[in-house]
């Protein structure tokens, strides 16, 4: 099993495509203009963070992918206001409003996408507030900003993963397969806002009692492209016990291996890293609000580095250098 979760990651394309990005951001942080006066944090992080008195200003933008948009109008509107809202609450924050750009040429299918849009806005309790749409655009383009806030003392980097913290993967087991891949698990549209924005609570509550030294949401790169986003702004590396992941039953009855689940994009689901002595509490409260976590791994000082092992660290495999 080792070895095809190690020639999964290192042929993962999605993984491969955010491996990519790396000179694109080493150029922004060598020739932008910089005003550490007012900002915190910035590229790298789920949300960059504004200083504003004793809180943070937190923005982050996601672009979806046109052939989504294209053929899947309604979930493609949906997850624009989604995949925004949870790299908020990734580093603890709230959600504030959200501003939008759209671009498509069929009538019927724009109206699909603004249902998708507003559907979540309500499903979240988030307003939208500012936009620029083209109707007879060339090509479907869809993306988002979200603002959202928090103390500044409670804010969660995701360039912050410390030597020999635990690595704590937390997800949602309540969900389901989306329609528009088999590769997404779904775990918001059947669900009330009282219950996707409790599950999410979590993450405030740790942040307010400053639990984690980082986390980021799992992205659309899975489990392992997460973590290696989050090693690489972090400057460390990572082994993982691949024993540790485990798939959520639904999945299982739908025979979904651990080489397809570590593919998925995971709705409502954290990475997180630790020192010991905070994870047991940070198990309970994800517990405590609907989710299911564990240790599945430890952070290491060799930077960029992900290991994988199957219970001894030291019989682990490179993987892969991001």
């Amino acid at each position: 099993m080792l070895e095809k979760i190690v020639e999964s990651i290192r042929n993962n394309k999605t993984i491969l495509e955010k491996k990519e990005l790396t000179p694109i951001l080493t150029f922004i942080e060598a020739n932008s203009f910089k005003n550490w006066d007012r900002i915190h944090s910035d590229i790298g992080e789920d949300s960059a963070a504004i200083k504003f008195n004793e809180s943070y200003i937190l923005i982050t933008t996601d672009r979806i992918r046109t052939e989504f948009v294209e053929n899947f109008p309604y979930g493609a509107g949906f997850s624009s206001i989604l995949v925004s809202i949870d790299d908020i609450y990734a580093c603890g924050g709230v959600p504030l409003a959200a501003s939008l750009i759209i671009s498509y040429n069929d009538e019927d299918k724009g109206k699909k996408i603004l249902e998708g849009i507003c559907d979540a806005s309500k499903k979240f309790h988030v307003p939208i507030v500012r936009g620029h749409t083209k109707v007879r655009g060339k090509n479907y383009e869809l993306s988002s900003t979200m603002i959202g806030e928090i103390n500044k003392d409670d804010y969660i980097s995701a360039r912050n993963a410390q030597v020999e913290d635990n690595i704590i993967l937390t997800v949602d087991y309540d969900g389901k397969v989306g329609k528009a891949s088999k590769y997404y698990f779904d775990t918001v549209t059947f669900k009330s806002s009282e219950q996707v924005l409790k599950r999410r609570e979590a993450m405030n509550i740790i942040a307010k009692k400053h639990l984690a030294h980082s986390s980021k949401d799992i992205s659309n790169s899975g489990i392992f492209g997460t973590i290696l986003q989050l090693i690489q702004y972090s400057g460390v590396g990572a082994n993982v016990n691949i024993n540790k992941i485990n798939i959520p039953p639904i999945l299982a009855e739908l025979n979904y291996t651990l080489d397809m689940y570590i593919k998925m994009y995971l709705t409502t689901s954290y990475i997180l890293t630790a020192p010991k002595q905070n994870c047991d509490e940070i198990v309970e409260i994800f517990e405590h609000y609907g989710l299911t976590a564990n240790i599945i791994g430890k952070i290491i000082k060799t930077k960029n580095l992900l290991r994988l092992n199957e219970g001894d660290e030291s019989n682990s495999v490179d993987v892969i250098k991001f």
